[in-house]
């Protein structure tokens, strides 16, 4: 069994996270009845198949859903969620709200509350119903193509408070004057804690040329600031480097998107090239993204061998390897609280070959996997389906990778003004490490 990736945009504490895109087909109706021994023969074909293959979906056949997936086939009738007694419930609630609600209300926002609900009633934060246009917006999240405003924003799921986690250079955001930590209140007078950030995010961005209204606390001087930032076309990196002094190459890592592997073998040549001895990797604040992205970056830098696995409930498991070829350079990988996801997946693998200093805090803590799932009219929804594991077995799952060197993060900068490296705490640390790497080469 093989998996695709997609990015997504709920995470607690932060968006973007390592998930599973998987397609479910569908199916014409068949005559059923008439053709029992047919279905028989099929059901058995498509059993093999679930067996060899590990192919899943969902047939409708007269009414039935013959269920397709790890566990076999299986269909559902007369025990479907939604029987006569609910149905006839959901429609007298419909009624008393016509008669009695003294607002406006729409029949899609009724039935995509009812879909949301299904999901919610797990309590699983990443388990949740996307609407065609909310799922479309996850996939060109994955590209890191848009129109917006080169902005990235994370939600608290407890307050629901949404902050700018980056404000990336040559973008409307930096051009308007967002800063990094500042909290939106509001997006075109809708209240940010009022929804989740993958409908905020829908807001902020739109069609070119276009403005969106941002309101924003800033936590640095306790002003209420308003802005009108231009919508255009964005296309973020999600690797930037520089070079340090002493041979210190310096790569800030801010999302695992389609083409982060190439970005980061590029920009370690360009390292190369101008002296780089050793690389600080910076995953701080990463929220993650594509398993394929981090496993192919991963293989550039570690020796042959298991970099991440994953099991189901089931006890099915996928193992993704490195080839023999290797990056031959000390490391030292700064984290924090916000690394997760995939970017955890990246500092647990070089923690356990012992190929980096982790220098910080203990990540996140997010070592679950969620299955992406294609409806039949556009929609999907995302559902917690797995565990993955570091190479040596360890489960993170609200536990995160623990540093080699803790360091708290402090910044000694002039109050208000734009962040600077060099008054970086955990920063300093990683590169007082790195020096001492060089000196015992």
């Amino acid at each position: 069994m093989q998996y695709n990736n997609e990015i997504e945009n709920l995470n607690e504490e932060c968006t973007n996270e390592a998930v599973y895109m998987e397609s479910v087909e569908e199916k014409k109706e068949s005559f059923f009845k008439k053709h029992a021994f047919f279905f028989g023969v099929l059901t058995a074909m498509v059993c093999v198949a679930i067996v060899c293959f590990g192919i899943k979906g969902v047939l409708k056949m007269s009414g039935q859903l013959l269920i397709i997936g790890e566990a076999g086939a299986s269909t559902i009738q007369g025990n479907a969620i939604l029987n006569d007694e609910v149905a006839e419930k959901v429609d007298e609630i419909y009624q008393y709200m016509n008669i009695y609600y003294y607002g406006d209300f729409e029949k899609e926002d009724i039935y995509n509350s009812i879909y949301s609900g299904v999901m919610e009633s797990l309590e699983d934060p990443y388990s949740v119903y996307y609407t065609p246009e909310e799922y479309e917006d996850m996939r060109v999240s994955t590209s890191g193509t848009y129109y917006g405003i080169g902005a990235g924003v994370s939600q608290n799921l407890t307050t629901m408070e949404v902050t700018i986690t980056k404000v990336y250079r040559g973008t409307p955001s930096e051009e308007a004057g967002l800063k990094n930590g500042d909290m939106i209140l509001s997006v075109e007078g809708i209240t940010a804690t009022s929804v989740e950030v993958s409908e905020l995010v829908q807001h902020i961005r739109g069609e070119e040329g276009t403005t969106v209204h941002i309101e924003v606390y800033r936590p640095s001087t306790g002003e209420i600031l308003e802005f009108d930032v231009e919508r255009r076309h964005v296309e973020l990196p999600s690797i930037e480097g520089e070079m340090l002094d002493d041979g210190i190459g310096y790569i800030q890592i801010t999302e695992f998107q389609d083409k982060t592997d190439e970005q980061f073998e590029v920009m370690v040549k360009q390292l190369q090239t101008q002296g780089a001895k050793g690389l600080i990797i910076d995953v701080r604040a990463n929220p993650g993204g594509l398993l394929n992205s981090v496993v192919k970056l991963l293989d550039q830098i570690l020796p042959e061998g298991l970099l991440v696995y994953v099991e189901d409930k089931y006890g099915n498991r996928d193992e993704y390897t490195s080839g023999a070829s290797c990056l031959d350079l000390p490391i030292v990988v700064l984290t924090d609280e916000n690394s997760a996801s995939a970017s955890e997946i990246f500092a647990g693998a070089l923690k356990d070959y012992e190929y980096a200093t982790l220098v910080g805090k203990t990540t996140y803590g997010k070592g679950i996997v969620q299955n992406i799932i294609r409806l039949s009219d556009g929609d999907a929804m995302k559902i917690t389906t797995a565990k993955y594991f570091t190479p040596k077995g360890n489960d993170i799952h609200k536990i995160g990778v623990a540093p080699d060197v803790e360091v708290d993060y402090e910044y000694s900068g002039p109050e208000g003004e734009a962040y600077e490296k060099q008054y970086d705490s955990q920063f300093l640390k990683a590169v007082e490490i790195m020096k001492e790497k060089l000196a015992n080469e």
